[in-house]
């Protein structure tokens, strides 16, 4: 194979010199089976496309060499290095005159004459030996590098079709073990529900969500270990990305329910429904929310069918399911709204207690309380946080602002709800204005009941002057009488 040199040593050596040291270098080559010492044979693994390691150590207290030289079976030279310093690369092992081989210098000094092979190819595997030629002789190291593909068939499946992964090695690793691990973890489970060929090289089955992820072939040979892996994507609704996934909104807030599917998977058709509580499988007979909003229908085919909530109320939260049929296959998927909202569970003198309730409470691990108010520049800032999810607030000036609820799960934040102070205030008096309203009432009670009796007597006097007019002859006798009456008391009194 021809030898292209890259790099060079001194310029100043003669033609002599340097016929001298080719010839002294493949003396070397010819005579390593009857001169110096082999070393161990070992095997490499390496996933196609990755970076390969091929060892050539040698014993630290070893000569200086005087060449170093990497070959493949039936291929010729991968790379040499002359007494000289003269480096030489076979021409298949670069690519746009850039070497995919090397050997890294500073590791000369321990003995180590390792070859590195990048952006590994399917025809690199083989058989490599590496002769480093010393004064003592030539010391010959052989390295199996077998490559590790694997692959799935068709590359993105569709949510419940079928599909497979195989994992093949070359050249043959006769009596290797294959297992396999699905996202870093042992996929037995996730096999027993799939058909796996004898070698274990090969599992097939129906795409479904819970075999989503990172597929790893892992191969045995004689005590060594190889890794290959790849990322088993379907093709259908992507967003949300499983089933009864939870999607949090404040009560009185707009909220997005995703539906978002594969690019250039674009559905015929699609859907929204509500689900009947217990019922995931059955649709709702009542209507959707009054403020949801279907996406409109377009000229252009989108692959986002996500609705909205424009006004988020109690009586919303439950599960929707999205569907859409793509390729005459129906694909769906649930969701859940929880709805979240600040409530007052007590109300006193000097304090309000605030409590944040959400509809569904399975995936929160713990509540946080943030207290946000306006500083002199007129930026909102964090006043204060408080943990837990109940929290008492006193009556005072220095509790103005905003508290905002922040609830948290396994993976990070999933929502906040928020209220003014002067809201909660309002609320907490709610509690305080049952008493004074019922307090209202017993006095407005008692005030009608002195009205009814004055116009009770009212009426009882009208109807007893109605009975003397009846009489008007009486009435003169019994006024005459009056006033003589009291002429009698005035005489008497002047006697």
């Amino acid at each position: 194979m021809p030898l292209k040199p890259l790099s060079r040593g001194s310029q100043c050596q003669n033609t002599k010199e340097k016929m001298l040291s080719e010839f002294f270098i493949f003396g070397l080559v010819m005579t390593s089976a009857i001169t110096g010492g082999e070393c161990e044979v070992t095997e490499v693994f390496a996933q196609e496309g990755s970076e390969a390691f091929l060892s050539c150590k040698c014993d630290p207290s070893s000569p200086n060499p005087a060449s170093v030289i990497w070959t493949k079976e039936n291929k010729g030279t991968v790379w040499r290095k002359t007494q000289s310093g003269l480096q030489f690369w076979g021409t298949s092992w670069l690519h746009k005159k850039t070497p995919r081989v090397q050997c890294p210098h500073y590791r000369f000094e321990r003995r180590d004459y390792s070859l590195q092979i990048n952006s590994v190819k399917l025809e690199d595997a083989g058989l490599f030996s590496c002769r480093v030629g010393t004064a003592d002789g030539v010391i010959k190291h052989q390295v199996m590098l077998r490559i590790i593909q694997v692959s799935i068939s068709p590359s993105a499946p569709m949510w419940d079709s079928t599909f497979s992964i195989s994992c093949d090695v070359t050249p043959p690793a006769e009596g290797a073990t294959v297992q396999w691990t699905l996202n870093n973890i042992s996929s037995i489970e996730a096999i027993k529900t799939l058909q796996v060929a004898p070698t274990k090289s090969l599992v097939s089955g129906r795409a479904s969500a819970r075999l989503e992820g990172n597929w790893t072939c892992v191969v045995g040979y004689k005590g060594e270990v190889g890794r290959a892996s790849v990322t088993l994507a379907m093709k259908g609704i992507i967003q949300p990305p499983k089933d009864d996934t939870k999607v949090y909104a404040a009560l009185g807030s707009a909220a997005t329910l995703p539906c978002v599917f594969s690019p250039g998977l674009i559905p015929s058709s699609s859907a929204w429904e509500k689900l009947e509580s217990g019922f995931p499988f059955k649709a709702a007979t009542s209507p959707l929310p009054a403020s949801f909003s279907q996406p409109a229908p377009s000229s252009q085919p989108s692959v986002d069918k996500s609705a909205i909530l424009t006004e988020v109320r109690s009586e919303d939260e439950g599960t929707y399911r999205c569907s859409g049929t793509v390729e005459g296959r129906q694909l769906t998927r649930n969701l859940h709204l929880v709805v979240a909202k600040v409530v007052n569970l007590a109300n006193k003198a000097g304090s309000v207690t605030m409590s944040c309730h959400l509809s569904d409470t399975s995936e929160v691990t713990r509540y946080e309380w943030v207290h946000q108010d306006f500083d002199q520049s007129g930026n909102l800032t964090v006043v204060s946080i408080h943990k837990g999810k109940d929290l008492t607030v006193a009556k005072k000036g220095d509790d103005k602002g905003e508290w905002t609820c922040r609830f948290y799960g396994k993976q990070g934040i999933l929502g906040n709800v928020t209220h003014h102070m002067a809201v909660m205030s309002s609320l907490g008096g709610q509690n305080s204005g049952v008493s004074n309203k019922a307090a209202a009432a017993g006095v407005l009670s008692i005030l009608l009941i002195i009205l009814l009796l004055v116009l009770v007597q009212m009426c009882r006097n009208h109807r007893r002057r109605k009975r003397i007019l009846q009489y008007p002859t009486l009435e003169t006798i019994v006024h005459r009488i009056s006033n003589e009456r009291e002429e009698r008391e005035k005489n008497r009194e002047k006697k």
